[in-house]
Order: structure tokens, then sequence, then C-alpha cells
């Protein structure tokens, strides 16, 4: 019986770890410049998987309406080109980077396009969805979401269907902002 509250902070300990280390994995963003997600220390991250060339791509107007109404408030939608899923992302860095900002008027931050699933999954996607997420599984299609809270901790995982703004989004990112 001893031992049982040393086991619970272990586990605690090792659930600290992993969410700081979500936002200590390099990153490169669309432009080619290596960082990690610490740069948003302190902010609700919406990390989605994106594509040009999907059914789900409209979904670029919700996402980039969410961002510029909560972003005061403290988030920060992050897109991930990911070009596994029937060849939906095949462009540049540059071609993407173009096609978001003339077509949808992104203006959140864009990563570098990446794998998210298989062998060679980004150590990011390993940590949103491998054996040690609260929400672990391949990723099924593009436009998956997960919601990070302000301390880097895994909150929701939505699939490609759920819209940005749809109440089921609106409310879990508003809740997720109030947490202080």
């Amino acid at each position: 019986m001893r031992f049982f509250p040393l086991l619970a902070l272990c586990a605690l300990l090792t659930v600290s770890a992993s969410a700081q280390s979500l936002l200590e994995i390099p990153v490169r963003d669309i432009d080619g410049n290596d960082g990690s997600l610490a740069t948003f220390k302190g902010r609700v991250l919406l990390i989605v998987n994106v594509a040009s060339e999907c059914g789900y791509t409209p979904q670029y107007q919700g996402l980039q309406a969410i961002y510029d109404k909560y972003q005061k408030q403290g988030l920060t939608v992050i897109g991930v080109p990911c070009n596994q899923f029937g060849g939906q992302e095949p462009g540049t860095n540059a071609e993407i980077k173009t096609f978001c900002s003339s077509t949808f008027h992104v203006t959140f931050p864009l990563l570098d396009k990446i794998e998210v699933n298989g062998s060679r999954r980004h150590p990011l996607y390993a940590a949103l969805a491998g054996k040690g997420s609260p929400f672990p599984g391949n990723i099924g299609w593009n436009f998956t979401k997960f919601l990070i809270g302000r301390d880097g901790k895994i909150l929701r995982r939505f699939d490609s269907d759920v819209e940005p703004d749809s109440r089921e989004m609106v409310k879990a990112v508003e809740a997720a902002l109030a947490q202080k």
C-alpha cells in the first residue's frame, strides 16, 4: 500500500513529461525554418493534417474563421500538409503556401509537409496518435484535428468530418481557452 502514492506520482510525472515533450518536438515550418511547438507554449493549439485536393479542403475556410475568432484569446491553428491520403497534397511547400493564402486567405501557421502514419511518421504525429497518446491510432484521412491545451496536453481528437465551426468543435475550443 505504501508504494501506491509513489506509482501515482510516477504516472503524473510521465504525463507531464509527455505533454512537455510534445511542445519540444522539432518541427519545420512551411518556409523551411527549424523550430518547435514551444513557440506556442501557453496557447491552445488545433493541429490539423491538411491537403489541397481533398473533399475536406474547404475546411480551410472554417479553420481560418475559428483562428480569426479565437486567436486573441489564445488559439493557434496549425496546418500540417500530408500527401499520404490519395495523393491529395502533391505540391511543394511553396505551392501549398500559395494555394492556402490565395484560395482560402490562410494566415495561421503551416508546417513542412510530413507523413502522419507508417514507418516514416513524423515524431509530432507519433506523440499525437502513437501508443502514448490519449487518442492513439492511425490518422484515417486528411483534416483529422487534435486539440491541445495550454499545458501542452492532448485534449481531444476530431475526425475529418467534424467541421471547424461545428458546435462540438467550438465548444471544445472555448472550454480549452477557458482553462488558464
